[in-house]
């Protein structure tokens, strides 16, 4: 029996099919399936029923993984138990999606620096994708991202907040019809690489709405400047944070349907510095709930 197989078990009970386990984990399912025989074959125990057409637990199988997550726990716990207080003394390298930046993330560092003030944070700015590979190479501590459907195994997020999509608009407008202007006005794209880009191009398709290109940016500054500027309209994230002196464009809902982003910290399980993590998780809890980021 290995950390590895426990793993995989407890991804098989969280995701609900070795399909879904497969994909957290970044292995094929093939490799689920071998793992999974070769738990049963070292303990003797059946884990699984197989009798149905997607595999499902049985109660020893039941019993199983609620220990390997017991284990797992105390595993991932060790060195940072050992670590403790003394990690606000050292430095935590933190990863943020470019659209935190000027709100989310400086407000909730500034509250967290007033509680801890020898933590010295380095920011590393980057995608959702870029940054959840930067933490399981082990080269930043944690990472504020739009959380993904799967994460990869190894990886945990807290939830920080929930941001819905909405419509900026120019401020000369008269229609304040979101489906109306997506549909006749130039559309300026958020950046389809971003998890939140792809949500975009998600709900635009399943809404049958046809959208008249004009741009693809990445930036909320840079997508808030164009739209000002009557080049087009943006759907972008609604800020959790707002930032000081935003752009006086129209800020359209999109309805209570419309999908929301999930901004989550991410962190690699086992990290010797959990504690200044949590830390974190609640200066930018706190900057969620003060909602303005002003001088």
């Amino acid at each position: 029996m290995s950390l590895r197989q426990l793993r995989t078990l407890l991804a098989i009970q969280t995701h609900g099919s070795f399909s879904a386990a497969a994909a957290a984990c970044h292995i094929t399912h093939a490799a689920v399936s071998q793992q999974m025989k070769a738990l049963e074959s070292s303990w003797r125990v059946t884990l699984f029923d197989r009798k149905n057409r997607r595999p499902e637990l049985t109660p020893t199988g039941r019993a199983m993984a609620s220990k390997a997550a017991n284990i797992i726990r105390d595993y991932d716990g060790i060195l940072a138990s050992v670590i403790g207080e003394q990690g606000f003394q050292g430095e935590l390298v933190l990863g943020a999606v470019p659209t935190t930046l000027t709100g989310l993330v400086p407000l909730g560092l500034s509250l967290l620096r007033q509680r801890h003030a020898d933590l010295h944070v380095v920011i590393f700015p980057g995608l959702s994708y870029q940054l959840l590979q930067q933490l399981d190479r082990g080269t930043i501590d944690a990472a504020i991202i739009t959380r993904p459907a799967l994460l990869p195994q190894g990886l945990s997020c807290f939830d920080i907040a929930a941001e819905p999509m909405q419509l900026l608009a120019p401020p000369q407008t008269e229609s304040d019809d979101p489906l109306e202007l997506l549909r006749t006005r130039p559309f300026i794209r958020f950046d389809r690489n971003a998890i939140f880009g792809q949500m975009v191009e998600s709900w635009l398709q399943k809404r049958k709405i046809t959208v008249k290109d004009s741009m693809e940016l990445e930036g909320l500054e840079a997508i808030s400047s164009m739209v000002m500027a009557n080049l087009g309209v943006s759907i972008v994230p609604k800020r959790c944070v707002r930032n000081m002196n935003p752009l006086p464009v129209k800020r359209l809902a999109l309805g209570a349907k419309a999908p929301a982003r999930q901004l989550g910290l991410a962190y690699r399980d086992g990290n010797p510095k959990l504690t200044v993590i949590k830390a974190a998780e609640a200066a930018f809890l706190d900057a969620v709930r003060i909602g303005e980021f002003s001088a």
